[in-house]
């Protein structure tokens, strides 16, 4: 696994663990952005929307379009993963 697979896999869990901390499991991509950023993650707006929209696809969160930004709601998939009840394929597991 190269590094930038490894920091991708990373950033994913972060921004699943940020929406199980946020009000009502969601967030919108600007303030998860400015988070990953204070956690170590410099990653552009653009790119934390596509990795958004990733994890939509592998089934771990909803995402809706408001205006410029995304608004991401975790879904169940996502908490296990977060939480490391499930391990899916491109997403780090949480450390012991």
């Amino acid at each position: 696994m190269s590094y930038s697979d490894f920091l991708r896999r990373d950033m994913r869990l972060v921004i699943l663990r940020i929406l199980s901390e946020l009000p009502s499991y969601r967030g919108n991509s600007s303030v998860i952005a400015n988070l990953l950023h204070q956690l170590g993650h410099s990653w552009t707006r653009d790119q934390v929307k596509a990795e958004l929209r990733w994890l939509a696809e592998v089934g771990t969160l909803a995402v809706d379009e408001a205006g410029s930004v995304l608004v991401a709601t975790l879904a169940e998939r996502g908490q296990d993963a977060a939480e490391g009840r499930v391990t899916i394929d491109g997403i780090a597991r949480p450390r012991a």
